[in-house]
């Protein structure tokens, strides 16, 4: 739209749009408004809206990803969680244990990522696991338990949910919802988060490509939820030696291809609580918009994924040492009108 269109005008490219039976999908942005068309574009369509009151240019999306696009919004897309933003030039801290054992563990670890700096708590009550025979989590019980350590400790929190009969009840506990590596190509859970008004993390598929992994954002932002956080999770290679394999440059390369903010996870990746430390700073040098990270009271006795778990000594020189990176970053110049 032009820069000076009308409210009046925007509301009239939406409603020629709907009369076609194709979805628009407005994106307000600091220096211009810009209207999304999903659906099934005829060729004349383009000059037909180019004729409209307030219409500076109609564009056609090359990619099969439209919405995440950097095409489609220029400008990087930050997430409010409560006081929290994600996207923007300061890292955010996400840390907690990988699963919710009881309270006693969930209340002690939140209290000191709250006091090291994490600004959101993270915490699984339903854990998807590789052998059915592991721990899988308290379900329910832990959903109100983490609600707990929320109100406590003035936490958001981020949690898991698996199914998309789920996502109403995980809602209504969680501030942000996590869509795991196991179903980032679950598509009626991607259908469903995407009709919710929660941000949502969602981690890469373990054999996912960038298109594959924005293409499943699609699902979410197509629904009408914008507020998609992606999370590099580490993808399967031939090595053996860690979990995954950390794909660093995906942190770079989805801020050039895409406007949503990307975090990386590099306790579930790397699989080893030796490997989280320079892999974090690592992410953070390479313009992470933030980490999530498994913290434990005592890794030795964890229930799910201790071999990962940092200690709340470990958390704490992690913690200070991200700051230092933080820090060392803003001194760098970055691009007009781009985050660092």
């Amino acid at each position: 739209m032009r820069t000076a269109s009308t409210q009046q005008e925007i509301d009239g490219v939406q409603q020629r749009i709907k009369s076609h039976g194709l979805s628009p999908h407005l994106s307000p942005g600091t220096e211009r408004t810009i209207i999304g068309v999903l659906g099934q574009i005829f060729p004349e369509l383009k000059d037909e809206l180019e004729r409209l009151p307030g219409v500076a240019e109609v564009v056609r999306i090359s990619k099969p990803y439209k919405l995440s696009t950097r095409e489609f919004r220029e400008e990087d897309t930050t997430i409010a969680v409560g006081s929290v933003v994600i996207g923007g030039i300061k890292p955010v801290i996400m840390a907690g244990p990988c699963a919710i054992e009881d309270e006693n563990q969930l209340m002690a670890t939140a209290k000191v990522v709250k006091e090291e700096g994490a600004e959101i708590l993270r915490a699984g009550a339903f854990k998807p696991r590789t052998s059915p025979y592991s721990f899988r989590g308290l379900g329910v019980q832990g959903l109100k338990l983490l609600a707990k350590a929320s109100k406590t400790f003035d936490l958001p929190v981020v949690t898991e949910v698996m199914s998309s009969e789920d996502v109403g009840m995980v809602s209504s506990y969680a501030d942000i919802l996590q869509v795991g590596t196991r179903n980032a190509h679950n598509f009626n859970l991607l259908d469903a988060v995407g009709k919710v008004d929660k941000p949502v993390l969602l981690k890469r598929g373990f054999s996912s490509s960038y298109e594959e992994w924005l293409l499943a954002a699609e699902y979410i932002l197509s629904g009408g939820n914008s507020q998609v956080i992606l999370c590099e999770r580490g993808i399967r290679t031939f090595e053996q030696y860690t979990r995954f394999t950390v794909d660093l440059a995906a942190v770079p390369v989805i801020k050039k291809l895409s406007h949503l903010p990307i975090i990386v996870d590099p306790s579930h990746s790397t699989g080893s609580w030796d490997l989280v430390t320079p892999i974090s700073l690592a992410a953070i040098a390479a313009g992470s918009h933030g980490i999530i990270v498994d913290v434990h009271p005592n890794p030795t006795v964890a229930k799910c994924d201790g071999a990962q778990a940092l200690t709340f000594e470990n958390f704490r020189t992690l913690s200070t040492q991200i700051r230092s990176i933080a820090e060392a970053l803003k001194a760098i110049p970055t691009e007009p009108g781009k985050s660092g």
